[in-house]
This record gives C-alpha cells, sequence and structure tokens, in this order.
C-alpha cells in the first residue's frame, strides 16, 4: 500500500508514516464522513418525505377506505340476509299454514263424502233389513199355515188311528185353540 503524509491516500489512513487499520475509525476523516453522513440522511429524509411516505398514506389511505367500504358492504349485506331469512320463515310459516288448511278441508271433505256413503249403506242396509223382515213375515206366516194344516192332519189321522171320527170344524177349533196357548 501507498502511503502519503497528507492523508491523500484513498482506503488507508497515515499517521507518521505507517498505516493504521480501518478508514471509519480514522479520526483525521471523521468530520468529513459526518459532513456526507448528515447530507445522505437529509436527502434520505426529504426524499421520503416527499416521495415514498405520502404514496405509502395514500395506499394505506386507499386500503383503510376499502377495508371501510367492505365493511360497510357486509353490515348492508348482513341486513338483507336478516330480512330474507325473516321473509322466508314468514313464508314458510305461511306455507305450513296453507297446508294445515288444505290438509284439513281435504279432511272436511273426505268426512263429509264418508258421511254420505254411511248414510247410503245404511238407508240400503235398512231398506234391505225391511225387506228381509217382510220375508221373514211371510215365512213366518206361510210356515204357521202350514203348521196349522200339518196339524189338523195330524189330529185328524191321530183321532181316526184311536178309531173315533171328528169333523173338520172341531179339528180346526181344537188346532187353533192349542196353537193361541
Amino acid at each position: 500500500m501507498a502511503t502519503a503524509t497528507n492523508g491523500d491516500t484513498a482506503g488507508t489512513c497515515v499517521v507518521d508514516g505507517s498505516a493504521v487499520g480501518m478508514p471509519q475509525l480514522c479520526f483525521d476523516w471523521w468530520g468529513n464522513q459526518i459532513f456526507w453522513l448528515a447530507i445522505a440522511l437529509i436527502a434520505t429524509f426529504f426524499i421520503l418525505s416527499r416521495i415514498a411516505l405520502p404514496r405509502i398514506a395514500a395506499v394505506l389511505a386507499e386500503r383503510q377506505g376499502t377495508i371501510t367500504n367492505d365493511l360497510a358492504a357486509a353490515e348492508d349485506l348482513k341486513a338483507k340476509a336478516v330480512e330474507a331469512e325473516e321473509a322466508y320463515n314468514k313464508a314458510l310459516a305461511d306455507a305450513r299454514a296453507e297446508a294445515q288448511n288444505i290438509i284439513a278441508a281435504a279432511k272436511a271433505e273426505i268426512k263429509a263424502e264418508l258421511d254420505d256413503a254411511t248414510a247410503k249403506a245404511d238407508a240400503e242396509i235398512a231398506a234391505k233389513a225391511a225387506e228381509g223382515e217382510k220375508a221373514i213375515a211371510e215365512i213366518r206366516a206361510n210356515a204357521l199355515e202350514s203348521v196349522k194344516d200339518v196339524a189338523k192332519d195330524t189330529a185328524k189321522e191321530l183321532v181316526s188311528a184311536m178309531g173315533g171320527k171328528a169333523d173338520a170344524r172341531s179339528i180346526t177349533s181344537a188346532v187353533t185353540a192349542r196353537l193361541k196357548g
């Protein structure tokens, strides 16, 4: 390395003709280094404060505005969702009520039809029962007449078998008296 007595050597500090360590630690150059450090810091400050920081502040303000708008939109959407849910619940309740009304109407209609069918069936059964009773009454009347005829014939045969003779009038009166009790 080259040495100079006036300190013009690049990268070395020369004191009494010998090089001394790092130039940043050379007290002879500190004043010059502090001056340029101050100029660099001031230039950096002005560049940051005039150019970079306003841009960063604008980006932060834009982000804050976007966040605020998004939060407001989210609140609006939340309110709309609550309204939609209330409308859905109301529509669901209305639909359930309408379904209950339809079910009740169908039940009433079915019951009325069933009552009509039951009344018709009861009328048919009553008519058939009346016909049956009439037929039974006729059968009884015919059976009673048949019993009278059989009883008369049997009585006549019994009297004849015992060796007696009976007229038809006395046999009829005897059978009639016996049938009456």
